[in-house]
């Protein structure tokens, strides 16, 4: 094999960037070297990697989309070794690629970076955000190692570690002439205005605990956002059910929102660490892991005996 790690990195520039003179600019080359180093993958594998769109960049092949995922693999492995052949008798260094799904995000993420840098300061956590099907996107094409998000749906390929169980609650304005019950009924809301978190996996969560229950929410508003959503509430549009109780009872804009446990008591979602089945975890990235186990366990910073989990 001819090829080099460089050619790859070319390669996994150009998918990143949608273009070739866009992955240039980034990287300070000439579109030759990059159109070369591409050719020379291509030849080497007897296949194109990517689909050329007149005017508007490139997109991968179907085969070009299995290469970059294994490309991406390789990179990280390739300078993790650079890494840890620089600090040989040190603490772990390098980046870790964490995904993360949009609404468990801003709960538990910013605690995990702050208490992990201080423990591994050499070890770099680049953040991805996205809905559950680009969290397992991104963990399938290489370009996360790992992720939080909830059970849904993982399917093969995931290597899943439970986490905490977050049972749904009732999320009520401060005024709603419900919000000092300890607990309420889907059925004692039903027939109004419903807050929709609207997110693949979320959506079908959440309206299936209506349909189980024999009922129909009347959808009034549908965001992807779970701060949004939470501001409607509050600001007195209709009501929600979520799954992440804040440690604050406030909206962004200082209006309360009560939560309120479910009754009779509902499915729960897990979240979970996830990583891809068949790669193999870097030092870095298993002390990451570690570090979460360590804080969703008793006596942790998110202990599961906490209220909400």
């Amino acid at each position: 094999m001819r090829l080099s790690l460089r050619s790859l990195r070319y390669v996994v520039a150009v998918a990143d960037a949608g273009s070739v003179s866009a992955a240039a600019k980034h990287l300070h080359l000439s579109q030759p070297s990059i159109s070369d180093a591409i050719a020379a993958c291509e030849a080497e594998f007897g296949f194109s990697l990517f689909i050329r769109h007149h005017a508007r960049g490139v997109s991968p092949t179907p085969a070009g989309v299995r290469v970059l995922a294994e490309a991406r693999v390789l990179l990280t492995h390739a300078d993790d070794f650079y890494q840890a052949a620089r600090a040989m008798g040190r603490e772990p260094v390098g980046d870790i690629a964490v995904g993360c799904f949009v609404s468990v995000a801003p709960r538990f993420v910013p605690a995990l970076l702050s208490g992990f840098n201080t423990i591994f300061p050499r070890i770099r956590l680049v953040l991805e955000e996205a809905d559950h099907e680009g969290v397992l996107a991104s963990l399938t094409q290489g370009r996360t190692e790992v992720a939080l998000a909830y059970d849904y749906a993982l399917g093969e390929g995931m290597t899943a570690e439970p986490l905490a169980h977050l049972p749904p609650h009732a999320m009520l304005p401060a005024t709603h002439r419900l919000a000092r019950r300890a607990s309420v009924r889907l059925s004692d809301l039903a027939e109004e205005p419903f807050m929709l978190l609207d997110l693949p996996g979320s959506r079908d969560y959440f309206l299936g605990l209506f349909r189980a229950a024999g009922l129909t929410p009347v959808i009034g508003f549908r965001s992807r956002g779970i701060e949004m959503v939470r501001g409607m509430v509050a600001a007195g549009h209709g009501w929600s059910v979520l799954n992440i109780v804040p440690r604050s009872p406030y909206a962004t804009d200082g209006r309360r929102i009560v939560a309120l446990p479910l009754e009779p008591e509902l499915p729960g979602v897990r979240l979970m660490l996830l990583s891809h089945t068949g790669r193999s975890r870097r030092p870095a990235v298993e002390a990451f892991a570690g570090y979460v186990r360590q804080a969703f366990s008793r006596g942790g910073m998110f202990d599961p005996r906490e209220v909400g989990f």
